[in-house]
Parts: C-alpha cells; structure tokens; sequence
C-alpha cells in the first residue's frame, strides 16, 4: 500500500471515530534548521536516567556504568564523570543465569534529589539492584563509598519500565521486585514502609507509567489528605481471556499507615478507576504512554494531569494513531468518591475531618470490617473522563511517547499551557489548546538527525530549556526560541504564546520580561493589521515561456500551510492550462496567460483569511522556443 494511501486510511479511521481530521503541524522543521545544543560521545550510550538540578547548574544523567554531569546552560560542557563498573565477577556471575553481556553492566536508572541535597541513586549492578548516594560540595560531585541493597526501589532489568517519585525523603516506587520481573508492587519504602496487596486484581500484568503527588491538603476544605497517584495500564479484570489493556490511574493517601491487623504494611486507601481517552475506532485501546503533572498555585484542585496515549502498543503498526488527553485534578477526586466496583459504599478512604468525627485520626483506626471490604472493593466504577470529554488533540502516523507542559504568559497578561510532545522517531511536538479553537500544533523540531524514541524529556521552567535524550544523546533546546518567524505576519499567524514581535529592532522575539510598548503579539486571531507598514515586498522573478509547452513554477513554503495561486490578482482556478499542484504550478501557456503569478499561503484563524505571499512570477509566453533575456539559476526559480 502506497504511503498515501495508508494516510488516507487513518483519516477516514480518526473521522469513524467522531473527529474531523489529524491536526497537522503548522511548520515542521528538519534537524539541520533546529537551533539546538547536542551531547553525544562515542563512548555513550545506555542512557537510563536523567536529573535537572536547577539549584546547582547542572543535568545529571546516568548511563551504563557513569554518571555524567553537564552544564545546565550549555550541555556540551562535561563537568565530571563518575565511574561505577560493575567487577568481571559480578558480570560472570550474571551470565550464568542467562543473561547477555550487555544487561549484566550497571545501568544507572533512578536518581533523585533527597531534602539534604543529596542525590539518591540506584543502578541495576548486574541484575543485582543497588543503591547509593552522589553528593555536590565545592564544585565538586563526589560518589558515597557505602551502598545498600536495591531490591524493591528499581526492577532488576535496565528496560523495564517503572516509576518512582521522592516526596521529602519519602521515595515511592512501582515496578518488579523480583529477579524474573513477575511480581510487581506499588509501595512507600522507609518508615512506615507499605505496598500494594499481592493480589492480581490489585496489579493484574501491570504496565507502569508514572506517580505524582498532589498537596491537596494545602487548599482541602475538610483538611483531606494529600494523595500519591500512579498511571499505569493493565489487563482488565473481567475481561481475562481476550487481554484487554486498559489505562488506569490509581490511588493511595500520603499518611496511609497500612491496617493494625487486616493489611498490615499494605495500602489501606489504594483506590483505582480507568481512564478514558476516547479516539479512534470503536472498540479500539487507548493506552497511557506518559503522564506530566502541571501545578496550579492558587488551588491544587485545579491542577491538570497531561497524559499522552497510543492506540497501539505495537510501534510496528501500520496506522498509527496517538493523542493528549488532560484530566482535572477536582474530576479525579470526584470519581474517588463514586460507587465502587460490584457495591454500593462509596470510594475516598483517605482520613478527612469527617472521618476524624468518627474517631479515626490514622488508618490504624479502621476497623477490621472496613478494611476486608478495602481490600476486595478498590475499583471504582466510574472512568476518569478527559477535559472537554475529548483529547486535546489526535495525530496518526504518528507514536507519541514523552511529554511536558510549560506554563506561559503573554503580553496581555493571559496564561496558556504549552505542550512539548516527544514521539518514537526524535521528533519534538509544541502544541497549545484552547477552549475556544481547540488544539493546534505550533511546530514540529528534528531533534536527533537519526530516527529513535526520545526516552526522556525534562523542562527547565525558569531558564526556559528543555532537555530531552534517547540512549546515545542529549539534546537542549530553548522553548522560548522565535527566530524560525521571519516577518511580523509570520511571527503574529503563528500565534505562539513565547513570541511577539520586536518594534524596536524588526524581529519576532521572546515575550518574556517585555514590554508592551516595544511588543506586539496578538494570539486571539492573529490579526496582521497590527504590524508596522513595511515597504518589503516579495520580488518578481521574470520567467519567459513558449506557447503550448508546459513548465512547472515551484512554490515550496517554510510551513505547511496550504497554497493558493493567483493570476494577475484573481484566484487560479484549475484547468487543462493550469495544474495546481501542493509544491507548485504547471503551466501550459496561450499568449493570454502573460502576466504575474503569485503563489501564496492560506491560513484561516477564526473566520479570518490570512494570505502570505511566498513567490511571484512575472510570466512572459513568445512562439519562439529560445530564451529571451537573462539564464536563471537555481535562486532564480525559488530553490
């Protein structure tokens, strides 16, 4: 099947399932023309962790056998390296239980800032998971020389998925425990340490995805407590003959101290609930490849979970579909409180002021009962349904994989939420949405010139850069970069909530810190009346013809826009003289075809038509077959 006909395929799939179309990035920029700093060494590879300290300046990454630091301003700068090998009998020992020579090294795959400032690091040593501590003082990043066992924090294998998050010096993990990756367990580890039920329903072949953690304490009306969330697809319960995956978000309470005789050292407030993010064909998995929680200071309730979704595991798929969904914190915890599977008792468990009338202060104070029900009925019924009731935005042919979010104010005060969107082929969405127009794709960026899945995307919110890595590289890039926008039109149709354009010096630039007298932005409609006159206009180039012989003028933009041809300033419409093509023009010239042809981009933003010329032809058409003139070179015919 031709590659146009498989696209075709997935536009009419998406459109079966109730959206008009796959959005399409408005620019979609090649790795040559990205403005990007890269760290790639030929002695690197096995990237498996990564820690932007913005503290101290510096990106951490671990790899295989080494932690590296770089700079976090400019990441082509090493400032050290340190080495943790594992021995030849360590590796030796591995091999015999058969495994290959590359998973028995030591892949660095968890670090995490604790509150004294050190670094908690685990590396997988082997099949042998161990853990110790980096340390920053003088400059200088020196490695603890004691470590401890690591068993329960990272799975024994470098690629197997997990999560963790360190809240205080509080860690929370979710991935294997064991040595074959069967067993997994979602857990606090310390004092008190807890863990999921070793029961399938409670993690049925589980897949994990990520945990975040909510303040809801700071702005809860009834003093509930905070809650520790983790998103992760696994089989369906009812459904375990056709393995049916589906993507779940679930649940425990941050002072959950596990039951005094019914769950001891087990989760007593583990809730879960699916989470939907319908796209697609009917009947078709949506399945949670990552999630990004974005923070609202004023009320945490307010916060949004960004997650982005596959319709496919299988990255061999012919049509590939992906999307962003995004939830509310409030909704979340609305459906916490719903019925829960196969009973009438409602879900919550985590201890609020009600629950304190009741005297239980602590789950030690649960009685017996309460927990055997906990322990059996922790499915909720209702889903977790997205923002809109819809994804923000879908695309096919397409995997998306990471994604972060970046909060960002405009000139006029207004703040909008950017999305960055990582997929399976080193390619870099930046996507906003709006309840107003929808979702759209600002750009797409090249960010590594072969084609790989960015494993890891970390954002730096107060320096503006965005640090993003496969196995082998590191790439920075600056969000709040506007020189791809080379005139005020271009720079204003856009409509990128990081740039405006620059009065004063006549070029689109950073709105951040300026002012608004020497700034224009306009993010509503993208208005171009705005824009200073400008006495720059797009040069004809002479172009002489011969009757009845065909000659293609190439019209070749810098976005993907649409392209419109006129003639002598009427639209041109199709014809056996005039082939309108999406890369230019063939034309079969008459004596009446004499005259200048323009080729323009069309944008339409909110009912209004914005046209950009990008070349202009002045046609001229003899009988004669020679030339007149001037010879043209490459420049000449727009390349």
């Amino acid at each position: 099947m031709m590659k146009s006909q498989v696209e075709l395929l997935c536009v009419l799939i998406i459109m079966s399932g109730g959206f008009a179309q796959s959005l399409k990035p408005r620019r979609s920029v090649s790795f040559s023309g990205v403005n990007l700093k890269l760290f790639k060494k030929p002695d690197f590879d096995g990237l498996s962790s990564l820690l932007v300290r913005e503290d101290i300046g510096l990106l951490f990454i671990g790899a295989r056998g080494k932690v590296m630091t770089l700079r976090l301003d400019d990441i082509t700068e090493k400032t050290s390296e340190i080495n943790w090998m594992v021995t030849s009998r360590e590796k030796a020992l591995c091999k015999v239980k058969g495994r290959s020579i590359e998973e028995c090294d030591n892949y660095i795959t968890m670090m995490h800032t604790q509150d004294d400032g050190k670094i908690l690091v685990c590396g997988t040593k082997a099949f042998d998971p161990t853990c110790t501590h980096l340390m920053f003082q003088e400059g200088k990043v020196t490695m603890e020389d004691s470590f401890q066992n690591g068993r329960g924090k990272i799975p024994f294998k470098p690629d197997e998925k997990f999560a963790s998050l360190m809240n205080g010096n509080s860690l929370y993990t979710a991935g294997s425990i064991n040595f074959l990756g069967t067993v997994t367990f979602f857990q606090r580890h310390g004092k008190p340490s807890l863990r999921t039920e070793q029961i399938w329903s409670w993690l049925n072949e589980p897949t994990i995805i990520s945990i975040k953690f909510a303040e809801i304490s700071k702005h809860s009306n009834n003093n509930e407590d905070d809650s520790v969330f983790l998103f992760l697809t696994e089989i369906e319960n009812r459904n375990q003959r056709n393995k049916l995956r589906l993507s779940t978000v679930a649940r425990v309470c941050k002072s959950d101290l596990g039951g005094l005789r019914i769950l001891q050292r087990k989760w007593t407030s583990f809730l879960k609930a699916r989470l939907d993010c319908p796209f697609g064909h009917e009947g078709s998995e949506s399945v949670v490849q990552d999630v990004f929680f974005l923070q609202d200071e004023n009320n945490v309730t307010d916060s949004i979970f960004y997650a982005t979704f596959t319709l496919s595991s299988k990255p061999s798929s012919t049509c590939s579909q992906s999307a962003v969904c995004a939830y509310k914190l409030s909704d979340i915890q609305q459906v916490y409180r719903g019925n829960v599977m196969s009973a009438t008792d409602s879900g919550s468990w985590c201890i609020n002021d009600e629950m304190r009338k009741e005297n239980v202060r602590t789950s030690h104070d649960i009685p017996d009962r309460t927990l055997m029900f906990v322990k059996n009925h922790f499915l909720i019924e209702q889903a977790v349904k997205p923002i809109s009731g819809r994804p923000l935005l879908v695309r096919s042919m397409v995997q998306f994989s990471r994604i972060v979010v970046d909060k960002v104010t405009s000139l006029d005060g207004q703040q909008h939420n950017i999305m960055f969107i990582s997929n399976n082929s080193g390619w870099l969405q930046k996507a906003v949405w709006s309840g107003d127009d929808g979702g759209r794709i600002i750009e797409e960026l090249q960010l590594f010139q072969d084609p790989q899945p960015i494993r890891f995307l970390q954002l730096s919110s107060r320096s503006g850069q965005l640090y993003s890595a496969t196995r082998t590289a590191v790439a920075q890039l600056s969000v709040r970069d506007c020189s791809r926008y080379t005139s005020c039109a271009d720079c204003l149709t856009a409509r990128d909530p990081y740039c405006g354009w620059d009065r004063l010096r006549g070029l689109c630039a950073a709105v951040a810190g300026a002012s608004n007298l020497s700034m224009i932005q306009n993010l509503t409609d993208g208005d171009v009346g705005i824009c200073p006159n400008s006495h720059w206009s797009t040069k004809s180039i002479d172009i002489h013809l011969t009757v009845d012989v065909a000659q293609f003028l190439p019209c070749s933009p810098d976005t993907n826009l649409p392209i419109s041809w006129s003639f002598s300033g009427n639209i041109l419409e199709p014809g056996p003289r005039h082939i309108l093509l999406s890369q230019g023009l063939v034309l079969t010239p008459s004596f009446t075809d004499e005259g200048l042809y323009t080729c323009e981009t069309v944008e339409v933003v909110k009912g209004r038509e914005h046209r950009m010329a990008v070349i202009l032809y002045n046609i001229k058409v003899s009988e004669d077959i020679h030339l007149v003139g001037k010879e043209f070179s490459k420049q000449d015919w727009g390349y």
